[in-house]
């Protein structure tokens, strides 16, 4: 389609929302958008239809096919509907859990997916307020529900909003339930056919209650109560970064038994314009700068964050030299998953049948950790509705002990199906009173973990291309990758390539190629070098980025060479980053 075809098509569309089905204020900023010069904005806006990706539903707010508002909203929620009655046609009572976090519109989404599930005969037990997306997953199984929406954009910048789909078992939709939505949702010619005027008796608002059942859940996950209480005044400072974990994890922590918790008032208060950080991502350094300065100013032992919605940890501890050093996602997963499987050997309740879980993309160190004690490893494609499909596979014959990915996110329970930084955040003060009973600082035990295990290091590398061009800027680079894959990386020649999209492992050297045993295929290319180098790629399923995940490895006979190894593997990435041009 040339630019004067995409032009006329968007414009067709777009003229669809000046009739009277949509209302005032969406009319004028659709006028606004054709009658203005520059067609980028309508373009943006109207190109295509908002898809579920890896996380369902997200996309920028404003008018739009494209875009984040009541109409995008109502189609997923009444798609969703439709497809619920259908799955559940003898059920008397199909019932669904919806939450939201603190952004912009967001509860006034959420009111609205309450109302056409109602509208739709199915109840709607709706949160009184924001709540961390992990209590969501949770509720859904806690009430025996058959479906759950979450309304929130995660980590995103504030102009994003999201709407992330869940089913009975507490996760977040996979196949075939994904595909079938979105083919209910593309049946919907008309607004007409959404029907958003609620139904009052079929709407029940929690809350207290709900928080007060999931902190129980949780506080069951503790496995060294007693050293938590010998440890009770650990210097913790805390910030929801202006979201919703600002409700329940200071809370969880003193029910962990940790009594001094350290805030920073600024962050503490919910809004979704995020007015102290450019963007609410605990990754990045500059979210958590204003709680290390409070760290620096009370001389705390560890810091520890929430995002918007609460699903994913921020981790901030003190280094050898007294400095506080950001720990990235990798270390975070393999923190909390050492600290499970050594714990749970102390305390002699292994039994040979429990396992942990781990994406593709995050660091093999830790499959280096379970083999040495002798407990399964899974690992699953990017996003936690895969981590909660092998708890499902596994439920009631295996025991789980964890799971996370790179990019922050952390699950230690069954009870809930998605990150949950509320566990995380509780699990991760009681990993350093832990480490604190055997001699050891946060950093020590890292280093400890590297010395027994092997070193390694990872970085992220996001691409940002935004837009129609950007897409196709994505997809040409994921196709020159594979028509010519790297053949050396970082000095070592690349002897394994790993094509996720049609499911084909080859050895580089014999040209022998195996198939991969996933349930699905997934757009994810995977280069192994001879040394142990590990590059990931993949275009991201909510954002217009594609995604480069790079791990090295090294040793290190004790923990005094942890910043020698550090800075050689730093080096190494930065070739790396250049052999891929990036």
């Amino acid at each position: 389609m040339d630019n004067q075809e995409l032009l006329k098509s968007v414009k067709e569309k777009a003229l669809v929302w000046l009739t009277e089905q949509y209302d005032e204020t969406t009319r004028n900023e659709v006028k606004q958008m054709l009658e203005a010069e520059d067609p980028t904005l309508l373009i943006e806006s109207f190109y295509k239809d908002l898809e579920f990706g890896t996380g369902g539903l997200r996309g920028i707010m404003g008018a739009g096919t494209n875009r984040m508002n009541i109409y995008t909203v109502g189609a997923a929620t009444q798609g969703l509907a439709n497809y619920l009655k259908e799955a559940f046609p003898d059920m008397p009572q199909i019932s669904v859990v919806v939450g939201h976090d603190v952004r912009n519109n967001s509860r006034k989404f959420a009111e609205i997916v309450a109302n056409i599930f109602s509208a739709n005969g199915i109840k709607a037990y709706l949160f009184d307020s924001f709540r961390p997306t992990p209590e969501l997953s949770f509720a859904i199984r806690h009430l025996g529900c058959q479906s759950g929406v979450n309304i929130t954009a995660s980590h995103n910048p504030k102009e994003y909003n999201g709407y992330k789909a869940y089913w009975a078992d507490g996760a977040q939709i996979i196949a075939p339930h994904d595909v079938n939505i979105i083919n209910n949702v593309e049946k919907i010619k008309n607004v007409s056919e959404i029907k958003f005027k609620g139904n009052p008796d079929l709407i029940e608002i929690i809350g207290d209650k709900m928080d007060q059942d999931y902190l129980d859940a949780i506080k069951t996950l503790s496995l060294s109560p007693e050293i938590n209480k010998k440890y009770s005044d650990l210097k913790i400072v805390y910030t929801p970064i202006h979201g919703t974990g600002v409700k329940l994890i200071p809370e969880s922590l003193k029910n962990y038994g940790f009594t001094n918790i350290i805030h920073v008032p600024e962050q503490d208060v919910p809004s979704g314009d995020f007015p102290t950080v450019d963007s609410p991502n605990p990754e990045n350094a500059s979210a958590m700068a204003m709680a290390v300065a409070k760290a620096k100013e009370v001389g705390a032992d560890l810091v520890v964050a929430s995002d918007p919605d609460a699903d994913r940890i921020g981790c901030v501890i003190r280094d050898t030299n007294g400095e506080y050093v950001l720990v990235n996602g990798n270390q975070i997963v393999m923190i909390l998953l050492n600290y499970l499987m050594n714990r749970n050997a102390e305390l002699g309740r292994l039994t040979g049948k429990e396992y942990i879980v781990k994406t593709i993309v995050t660091t093999e160190t830790i499959k280096s950790i379970a083999d040495a004690n002798n407990i399964r490893m899974y690992d699953c494609y990017t996003g936690f509705k895969w981590i909660a499909a092998v708890i499902r596979d596994n439920e009631g014959v295996n025991r789980y002990l964890g799971g996370g990915e790179e990019s922050y996110g952390f699950l230690a329970e069954e009870f809930a199906r998605d990150k949950d930084s509320v566990s995380a955040i509780s699990l991760m003060a009681e990993c350093l009173a832990w480490a604190k009973d055997k001699g050891m600082s946060f950093m020590e035990m890292l280093q400890d973990i590297y010395v027994k295990y092997g070193f390694s290091r990872e970085e992220g590398i996001s691409v940002v291309r935004p837009g129609k061009t950007g897409a196709e800027e994505i997809v040409a680079m994921m196709k020159g990758f594979r028509a010519n894959p790297p053949k050396e990386l970082g000095g070592s020649p690349v002897i394994i390539k790993k094509d996720y999209s049609d499911l084909n492992k080859t050895d580089l050297r014999d040209g022998k190629v195996e198939k991969m045993d996933f349930p699905t295929t997934s757009n994810v290319l995977q280069f192994f070098t001879a040394d142990g180098t590990k590059v990931s790629i993949r275009p991201s399923g909510t954002e217009p980025k594609i995604k480069f995940y790079i791990e090295v490895h090294g040793k290190m006979a004790d923990k005094s060479q942890y910043y020698a190894a550090t800075e050689a593997a730093i080096a190494k990435i930065d070739v790396i980053k250049k052999e891929l041009g990036i």
